[in-house]
């Protein structure tokens, strides 16, 4: 059984996604007050820390297999002006970021917009470089943008993301994301890269 934490959780898609497989959710974060009222009526014995930014994640360390994450998207995007890690629903990013590094699942799973992938203060780049444990952030390997889908390694996790779009995955509509999945240590490539199968 996977042990799961959710962060900027919305109504928890992830966990009907995961509940065919068994897997558990151990927490939730979310401070939205419809959403929040969502989680508490489906799982109501599903603990909800609530704000990102106030939680010390350091107590959560070793709790969970995975964490999956799905910061806010609208600085990322057109419709919300692309202000990128400016806007503070942007740098939610960073904190998914720092909650991650403090909680060191084995796995991470992050969803976003593909605008994340094309900002000019390179807002992937960044976390990139701190979800894979880099010194400073990562930049596109030919100098120009980042491309739909690839794998980088660093001294803490090895990375792989791909944009896929959810109508080719039974979703009566065209909604493209870009996923981020992470595995703990460096040059473990295989496991994350099976996300560019799919």
């Amino acid at each position: 059984m996977i042990r799961y934490g959710s962060l900027c959780s919305g109504i928890e898609a992830a966990t009907v996604a995961f509940a065919p497989l068994g897997w558990q959710a151990q927490w939730v974060a979310e401070i939205d007050p419809f959403c929040c009222a969502v989680l508490q009526h489906h799982y109501p014995r599903v603990p909800n820390p609530g704000d990102i930014t106030t939680v010390d994640w350091a107590t959560y360390h070793g709790t969970v297999d995975l964490v999956v994450a799905g910061p806010p998207c609208q600085a990322f995007s057109v419709a919300g002006l692309r202000h990128s890690l400016g806007d503070p629903r942007g740098n939610l990013t960073l904190t998914c970021l720092r909650a991650l590094n403090a909680i060191d699942p084995l796995w991470s799973l992050t969803e976003n917009v593909p605008g994340l992938l094309s900002t000019r203060d390179n807002a992937f780049g960044v976390f990139l470089g701190g979800l894979v444990g880099a010194d400073a952030p990562l930049i596109p390997a030919r100098g120009q943008r980042w491309t739909d889908a690839g794998v980088v390694t660093g001294p803490c996790r090895t990375a792989a993301w791909r944009v896929l779009d959810a109508q080719w995955f039974g979703l009566a509509q065209r909604r493209r994301r870009v996923f981020i999945l992470a595995i703990c240590g460096a040059r473990n490539w295989r496991a994350p890269a099976a996300l560019l199968s799919l």
